[in-house]
C-alpha cells in the first residue's frame, strides 16, 4: 500500500480552486441550473463542456505520452468532490472515468495516441458499455458475444443496458464475449465501437439523479482490428481496475454532495424556529446533527485510503480497498441524506429545493458498481480488509 499524505501540494491546491470556482460559475443555482441543462442535447452543458477541456480537467488522468497531464488518483479526487457538491451534470465519469480507464488499461499505445487528444479536448465522449440485465454486479457476467469474421475483426450481438451518457456518446467500449461460458472470467474482450455504427441502436433516457443512459442494443455490429482494445479474450482485467478506479472517484462524488447536505441542514437548524427558538437548539435534533458529521468524517477518512488505492497494482488489496470504500461511502450516504430530508421537514422531499436532488444522486452512487451489503458481503468473502493472524503453532 503507497504511503498515505494528507496535504495538498500546491499544485493540487490550484487544480481545486480551479475547478470549484469553474462549477460555482456553472452551477450558480444548483436546482435551476441543473433543470435547464437537462434540456439540452444529451443532457449537459455542451459549452461548459468546452470550459472543462480549455481547464485540462478531461486530460488529468492520461499519460503525456498520449497527450494528458499524468496526473493522478488525488486530482481525480478533487474533481470527484467538487462534481459532488454541485451535482454537475457533464459526462466526466463515463467519458475520462470509465471510458478514458478502459482505454488506459487496455488500449494500444496507437489508439491512445489516436484518442486521448480528442478526449483531452472535449471533441470526443466515450461511454462504457459493460452491465447486461441478468448480470447485477458481476462484471464477468457477460452475454454479449463477440464472433471472429474472418478478416481479423468481430461481430459483436446482444444489449447491454445502463450505459452512462450512452445516448450521447461518439463512441463506445463494450465488453463482449469471445470464448467460454457466460459467467466465466477467461474469454472476455473489450471493443471500441462507433456510437453511430450500423446495427447499433440506443434508447436514452433520464435516469432517477437527473443524468442521462441508454439501453444499447448490437445487431451484426463489425469491429475491425483497430477496434479491438489489448489482448483478445483478456479484458475483465482491465475492466475491474476501470471499476475500481471509478469506485474511487464516486466516493469523491458522495463526500462532496454529503458535505452540502450536512452544511444545508445545519443552516436550516440554525435558522427554522419553533415555539419562538430555533430548532437547533433542541438536543435530539443536536445529537442527529453530530451523527451526520460523524458519518460524513468517516467517510472522508476512508475516501482517503481509497485514493490511495485506487493506483495500487495489486488487485486483490485494491479490490478489498474499495469494497470497504463502498460499504462506508454507502451505509453514510443513505444516512445523512434520510437525516437531512428528514430534518428539513416536508421542504426536503420537494422537486424545487436541493436537498432531494442530493439525496437520489447518493442514492444512485450506493447502486452504481453494487450497494453497500454487496461490498460487504464480498469483502466477507476475501476475508475481510485486514486478515487476522494466525495463531502461533
Amino acid at each position: 500500500m503507497p504511503p498515505m499524505d494528507l496535504e495538498l501540494t500546491d499544485e493540487q491546491r490550484l487544480l481545486k480552486d480551479s475547478v470549484d470556482g469553474l462549477l460555482a460559475r456553472r452551477y450558480p443555482d444548483v436546482v435551476k441550473t441543473r433543470v435547464e441543462m437537462m434540456k439540452e442535447p444529451g443532457g449537459y452543458s455542451a459549452a461548459g463542456w468546452k470550459e472543462w477541456a480549455d481547464q485540462g480537467l478531461l486530460a488529468i488522468p492520461f499519460s503525456e505520452d498520449d497527450g494528458g497531464l499524468d496526473q493522478g488518483s488525488v486530482e481525480m479526487m478533487i474533481v470527484g468532490e467538487a462534481i459532488g457538491r454541485t451535482l454537475a451534470l457533464e459526462p466526466y465519469l463515463a467519458t475520462v472515468v470509465l471510458g478514458g480507464g478502459a482505454l488506459r488499461h487496455a488500449g494500444s499505445a496507437a489508439q491512445r495516441q489516436a484518442l486521448v487528444p480528442a478526449i483531452a479536448d472535449g471533441s470526443l465522449t466515450l461511454a462504457l458499455a459493460h452491465q447486461e440485465k441478468q448480470s447485477r454486479f458481476d462484471l464477468f457476467d457477460v452475454g454479449v458475444t463477440a464472433k471472429p469474421d474472418g478478416a481479423g475483426g468481430f461481430v459483436i450481438e446482444g444489449e447491454k443496458m445502463v450505459v452512462l451518457n450512452g445516448d450521447s456518446a461518439d463512441k463506445l467500449i463494450v465488453s463482449a464475449r469471445v470464448s467460454g461460458d457466460r459467467r466465466a472470467k477467461d474469454g472476455i474482450g473489450l471493443f471500441l465501437v462507433d456510437g453511430k455504427a450500423a446495427g447499433v441502436s440506443r434508447r436514452g433516457y433520464p435516469t432517477q439523479d437527473g443524468r442521462r443512459a441508454a439501453d444499447i442494443s448490437f445487431s451484426s455490429v463489425k469491429v475491425g482490428k483497430d477496434g479491438i482494445l489489448g489482448e483478445s479474450g483478456q479484458g475483465l482485467a482491465a475492466l475491474e481496475r476501470t471499476v475500481d478506479e471509478a469506485i474511487a472517484f464516486l466516493a469523491a462524488e458522495a463526500v462532496g454532495a454529503m458535505d452540502v447536505l450536512h452544511e444545508t441542514t445545519l443552516d436550516y437548524l440554525k435558522t427554522r424556529k419553533q415555539f419562538g427558538v430555533a430548532i437547533g437548539s433542541f438536543q435530539v435534533l443536536q445529537h442527529r446533527s453530530v451523527d451526520m458529521f460523524t458519518a460524513l468524517e468517516q467517510s472522508k477518512s476512508i475516501l482517503i485510503y481509497g485514493t490511495m488505492m485506487a493506483g495500487e497494482d495489486d488487485a486483490l488489496g485494491r479490490r478489498k480497498a474499495m469494497h470497504a470504500v463502498k460499504v462506508q461511502v454507502g451505509k453514510a450516504g443513505r444516512h445523512i441524506g434520510q437525516d437531512a430530508v428528514q430534518l428539513h421537514g416536508g421542504i426536503g422531499m420537494t422537486a424545487e429545493y436541493k436537498v432531494s436532488h442530493y439525496f437520489k444522486r447518493l442514492t444512485m452512487i450506493d447502486l452504481a458498481f453494487g450497494n453497500a451489503d454487496h461490498h460487504l458481503r464480498e469483502l466477507a468473502r476475501l476475508g475481510g480488509l485486514i486478515e487476522a493472524s494466525k495463531p502461533a503453532a
